[in-house]
C-alpha cells in the first residue's frame, strides 16, 4: 500500500541541536507548532552519549536515536515507506552543513537547513545540482522571510505600490561578540562561530547573508557587484566581526549594507529601508508586525500584522498570520511558517501535483546559492581594497 502523506503527520529527524544548542530548539519548535509535523529520530551530537541524553529529554524512541549521522541516514532509508522519516533538519555548525544534506538529499530526504548553506561556493554549486536531481524539497532558514509584514513587503513592491526602486539600506547589527568571548568558555556559540574551520565566514556568514536575503527576497533584485570593507576588530579574534559595503542591485537600485557583532548594545538589530520612486517603506525584526510606510505628499501609513486591509493587499501575508492583533508573533512563528510551507509543498509533491505549479514560499537552494556567493564576492572585494566586485553564478 502507498504512504499516502495526506493521512498522516510528516515525520522529521534532526542533525544536531544537542544539550545547550539554541537553534536547534528553535527548528523543534518551528516544525512542530502546527501539527503538520513530528519528530521521531535524531543524532543530536557527535558526542553518542549527548545524542542519547537529548533525545530522552525529548521523549523520543530510544532505538531511534543514532551516534552518528551517518548511520541515522543510512538506517532510516532502509526503513519501509511507511515508517521512514520524511524531513532531515540540519542544525549543525556550518562546516557540517553540506555532506549530510547531500548524503540526504541522495537517499531520497527532503532537507531543511540552517544558513549559510555551505562555507565554500563550489560545495553550494554541488549541492544545487544534488536538490535538482534529487526531486526532493530543500529549504534554508532564511527565517526573517518567515515574517507576515515582510511578506507583505514583497506583494507591495510585486504590485508597484513603490514604484521602481532606487535606494536600499540593508542592516544586521550585534553586540554580543564585542569582547573575545571565545577565549573564555563562557559562550558555547561564540566558540565554534569565530573559528574559520567550523563557520567559514564570521558576521559576514552568520548574519551579513541574513541581510542580503531578505533585501532580494522582498525587493525581487539581485545583488550584482558589492564593494566591501570586511574588518575584525576584537584582537586575535581570526574572523570577521564587522561589515560596511556599498551594493549595486539589479535594474540601476544602490545602497548600503552593513552588519556587525561588535555593535555594543545592540540585540538583534535586523532592518530594511527600500526608497522607490513613487514610495518607501520600513521594516525592523524589533517592531516586526508593523510595516512603515512613506509617500512625498502624505502622512506615513503604519500597517499592522493581521488586520484585513494587510490580507487583501497580500494573501501571503494572510496566510502566514497565526493570531489576532495584538497577540504578537515573532522569531518562532517566523519559523513555523518556513516549516508549515515545506510541509505543504512536500504534500504537494507527494500527491503528483506538478512542481511548477507548486509555490515554494521559503528560501530554496537557489537562495543559498545567492548567500555564499555573496560571500566570497565580498571577501574578495575587501581583500581588493573595497574594489567593486561582481557576484558571479
Amino acid at each position: 500500500m502507498a504512504d499516502d502523506l495526506s493521512k498522516r503527520k510528516l515525520r522529521m529527524a534532526q542533525i544536531g541541536g544537542g544539550p545547550g544548542a539554541f537553534i536547534g530548539a528553535v527548528h523543534r519548535m518551528g516544525a512542530q507548532m502546527d501539527g503538520q509535523i513530528e519528530l521521531v529520530a535524531g543524532a543530536f551530537s557527535s558526542d553518542p552519549a549527548k545524542s542519547k541524553g537529548m533525545a530522552a529529554e525529548l521523549y523520543l524512541d530510544p532505538a531511534r536515536v543514532y551516534g552518528s549521522w551517518e548511520e541515522m541516514l543510512k538506517t532510516e532509508a532502509a526503513k519501509p515507506e511507511g515508517e521512514k522519516v520524511d524531513i532531515i533538519s540540519i542544525v549543525t555548525p556550518n562546516h557540517m552543513h553540506f555532506a549530510p544534506a547531500k548524503m540526504a538529499l541522495e537517499l531520497g530526504f527532503n532537507v531543511v537547513m540552517d544558513k549559510p548553506m555551505t562555507i565554500t561556493g563550489a560545495e553550494a554549486r554541488e549541492l544545487k545540482v544534488t536538490v535538482e536531481k534529487s526531486g526532493k524539497v530543500f529549504a534554508l532558514t532564511h527565517t526573517y522571510t518567515g515574517y507576515p509584514m515582510v511578506k507583505l513587503a514583497r506583494d507591495l513592491v510585486k504590485s508597484g505600490k513603490i514604484g521602481k526602486i532606487r535606494k536600499i539600506v540593508a542592516e544586521y547589527s550585534q553586540g554580543w561578540l564585542f569582547h573575545a568571548f571565545e577565549k573564555t568558555g563562557e559562550n558555547k556559540q561564540a566558540e565554534w562561530r569565530t573559528d574559520p574551520a567550523r563557520a567559514g565566514a564570521g558576521a559576514l556568514g552568520d548574519i551579513g547573508t541574513h541581510a542580503a536575503n531578505l533585501s532580494e527576497a522582498i525587493t525581487g533584485l539581485k545583488i550584482i557587484e558589492v564593494a566591501a570593507d570586511v574588518s575584525t576588530f576584537v584582537p586575535g579574534r581570526p574572523i570577521d566581526d564587522d561589515v560596511n559595503m556599498l551594493v549595486h542591485w539589479e535594474g540601476g537600485a544602490k545602497g548600503v549594507l552593513h552588519v556587525s557583532q561588535i555593535a555594543v548594545g545592540e540585540e538583534n538589530e535586523i532592518s530594511l529601508r527600500v526608497y522607490g520612486d513613487e514610495a518607501a517603506f520600513e521594516w525592523k525584526q524589533a517592531t516586526c508586525e508593523t510595516l512603515l510606510l512613506r509617500y512625498p505628499d502624505k502622512p506615513v501609513e503604519v500597517w499592522r500584522r493581521a488586520w484585513g486591509y494587510v490580507g487583501a493587499a497580500s494573501a501571503c501575508a494572510a496566510a502566514n498570520t497565526r493570531t489576532p492583533t495584538d497577540h504578537p508573533e515573532g522569531l518562532i512563528e517566523a519559523f513555523a511558517n518556513i516549516y508549515m510551507n515545506v510541509a505543504r509543498a512536500i504534500r504537494e509533491l507527494a500527491s503528483g501535483k506538478d512542481r511548477k505549479s507548486i509555490y515554494f514560499d521559503f528560501p530554496t537552494v537557489d537562495d543559498g546559492l545567492r548567500g555564499m556567493l555573496f560571500i566570497e564576492a565580498a571577501l574578495k572585494s575587501s581583500r581588493d581594497g573595497g574594489r567593486w566586485t561582481k557576484i558571479e553564478n
